[in-house]
């Protein structure tokens, strides 16, 4: 994901086509067992894991797919301010039988293929609730009743909770800060995730330097390429050795062209031109 600047437009670019390159790696891989329930958590705080969590959702939401994003930080709630949604019932009603799941979950944004579950606050014992059967058997649910799931959590080095939901959810995405996280921190939350037998899928590079995207992305953006101007890259060949008959043609009367020198370098209007001058012979069947 790229970091921010005062570009604006570019960096809306950038993070639109990443995001959309993180749905597609997150569908392919496995095929076998589709990911279905998402953990998003990182190492340490500030490394941008709710936003890559929402953008994400908010991705799969407008390919069709039907996407519950759910607040799975019981100790410090942030995605109900940033989404603008403020449910009455949250997580724990859900699992405790006060409310339906119908009840809880809001739609986002007016869209009805994004819904969000958010959480009371000063919920105790999170790390009990995650581990119990009756979160295994909600979870079972969530997966019959959405395409996606995507649980925002805590980062890995301040509480175990992300281990225990990861041990529960399809796969587990790790966001890494660039020049953020120590090697250290991010090989222990590794680490963490593997020893809860977490199916860790991938990480997902934050706050990116786009410098070399920006060489790329401005070809586009300059247009179609003006008059005069050359392509250093495209074979230049005789126009004469291309097709000799053009060499000794005469001039149409009238028609205001000038011949072309016979050491004029031009690039060929076609494959064949360009075949012809490198003196390319297409094999047939009597070469065999």
């Amino acid at each position: 994901m790229p970091r921010r600047s005062n570009r604006g437009t570019s960096d809306t670019v950038f993070l639109q086509n990443a995001v959309k390159t993180l749905v597609a790696n997150i569908r392919f891989a496995s095929v076998d067992n589709p990911v279905k329930t998402l953990v998003v958590t990182s190492s340490i705080p500030n490394e941008g894991k709710s936003t890559i969590s929402i953008e994400l959702a908010r991705a799969l939401a407008a390919g069709g797919k039907d996407v519950l994003i759910v607040e799975g930080d019981l100790r410090r709630r942030t995605l109900a301010g940033v989404l603008g949604a403020h449910p009455r019932n949250g997580i724990y009603s859900v699992l405790s039988g006060q409310a339906a799941l119908d009840e809880a979950v809001v739609a986002v944004g007016g869209k009805s293929s994004l819904w969000f579950l958010d959480a009371e606050p000063h919920i105790p014992n999170p790390v009990d609730i995650f581990s119990s059967r009756r979160f295994h058997r909600f979870v079972d649910s969530l997966r019959r009743t959405y395409d996606y799931v995507i649980f925002d959590t805590p980062p890995l080095s301040t509480f175990v909770d992300a281990a225990v939901l990861g041990s529960v959810a399809d796969g587990t995405l790790l966001v890494v800060r660039e020049d953020f996280v120590k090697r250290e921190d991010l090989i222990s939350s590794y680490d963490q995730l593997r020893k809860a037998e977490a199916n860790v899928i991938g990480a997902v590079l934050n706050c990116c330097d786009t410098k070399r995207g920006d060489y790329y992305y401005s070809y586009y953006d300059q247009g179609p390429a003006q008059a005069g101007e050359k392509d250093l890259d495209a074979p230049v060949i005789s126009r004469a050795a291309a097709e000799p008959e053009l060499a000794s043609a005469p001039e149409p009367q009238g028609s205001g062209l000038r011949p072309l020198p016979q050491d004029a370098r031009v690039a060929p209007d076609s494959t064949a031109q360009f075949l012809a001058g490198t003196r390319y012979q297409p094999r047939s069947y009597e070469d065999e």
